[in-house]
């Protein structure tokens, strides 16, 4: 069975797709799959690489140019229409995380073609890559969370003076910013006062129209992973530990600063509870395949859901795939669990299409 990794796309978060699709590429049962790469460029080209059979010696191999015979050492793609990627007994792999990958539209894309791929629907993607539309969500659930105003970019520009005075009259400094629909904590700042607020603003308008504003407060970032369909498990939590303040992207990804604990040393009572709004969320949601939920854990054990992830990072840095290790699921079962699921659902989608 031949897989076919897309990876790349026009979202900030390009470059964590590439190092995710680089650490699947090293872990996939290759005496079972051919890999076909697929690599969607910051300018929306899409390029079909080549077919691997075995683990690539190095990163290059992703980093696709068009064949126009160029420097010596590059790795060459063929120019593809996106329907061009449909084939027969293939799934489609997509690693690609932020807007126009996570977010429903490849999802969409993929149902349109009808071709089996691995992860979240179009509705679950959606919602969950919007953390305005999953905090209301979550609200309708009961699911504790920070208190948050969501403010529009055209609301912002038409009067700042009402914006400061309503999130200034909700929330207390710090606050954090962030834009509707992006991850990897990219475009998110915080704001100890009201020219801070003004300038992280404009810092998340730069890659979304929508905002969300959230209280800041004091507290230990807990993370739980989600697999499953209808069977729904959950992973014990793990703990980012911080030894600054706040975590941005180059922290995450560039630096590699962060340190995990997994399990989590918080009490079993606090567990429990993460685990059950974790999988309360996911199937608020939606969801399939899988999710990883993120959680604020303050000194006094009050536990607040922060947001739900539905395709979570897969670099050696990534969570996600840390806690299932520690569960005794290692990487390539992980992989293998991910494709059947998508295969799996999309068998139980054949059998509601009407047939003609």
């Amino acid at each position: 069975m031949k897989i076919i990794l897309l990876y790349g796309g026009q979202s900030a978060e390009h470059e964590v797709s590439i190092l995710s699709a680089f650490s699947v590429l090293n872990t996939i049962y290759y005496n079972y799959y051919q890999v076909q790469l697929v690599y969607i460029t910051k300018e929306g080209q899409w390029l079909k690489g080549p077919l691997l059979t075995e683990k690539p010696a190095s990163k290059e191999v992703l980093s696709l140019t068009v064949s126009n015979g160029g420097q010596p050492g590059e790795t060459y793609g063929e120019l593809i229409m996106p329907c061009q990627i449909k084939e027969t007994n293939a799934i489609v792999f997509p690693l690609l995380h932020g807007p126009n990958g996570e977010d429903g539209t490849i999802q969409g894309f993929l149902e349109t073609i009808d071709v089996p791929y691995v992860g979240a629907g179009v509705l679950t993607s959606a919602c969950g890559m919007d953390k305005i539309t999953t905090k209301y969500l979550l609200q309708a659930a009961g699911i504790p969370q920070v208190p948050f105003v969501p403010v529009l970019k055209n609301q912002w520009k038409e009067n700042p003076k009402k914006i400061f005075e309503q999130c200034e009259g909700s929330l207390l400094y710090p606050m954090f910013v962030k834009p509707a629909n992006m991850g990897s904590s990219v475009g998110i700042s915080k704001a100890e006062n009201r020219e801070e607020l003004q300038l992280a603003l404009e810092e998340a308008y730069r890659y979304d129209t929508r905002a969300v504003i959230e209280q800041g407060i004091e507290a230990r970032e807990i993370e739980v992973a989600i697999l499953g369909n209808e069977d729904v498990r959950t992973t014990m939590a793990g703990e980012i530990v911080k030894d600054v303040a706040f975590y941005d992207y180059n922290s995450k990804y560039i630096d590699n600063n962060i340190t995990m604990a997994i399990p989590a040393q918080i009490p079993d009572e606090v567990q429990a509870k993460a685990q059950e709004y974790a999988k309360l969320a996911y199937t608020m949601i939606g969801g399939s395949g899988l999710s990883r939920c993120d959680f604020f854990l303050t000194s006094k054990n009050e536990l607040f859901l922060n947001e739900l992830n539905t395709m979570p990072g897969f670099t050696q840095f990534s969570m996600y795939p840390a806690l299932w290790e520690a569960t005794g699921l290692q990487y390539g079962d992980l992989i293998e669990e991910l494709i059947q699921l998508g295969l799996n659902r999309y068998e139980q989608r054949q059998k509601f299409l009407v047939k003609l």
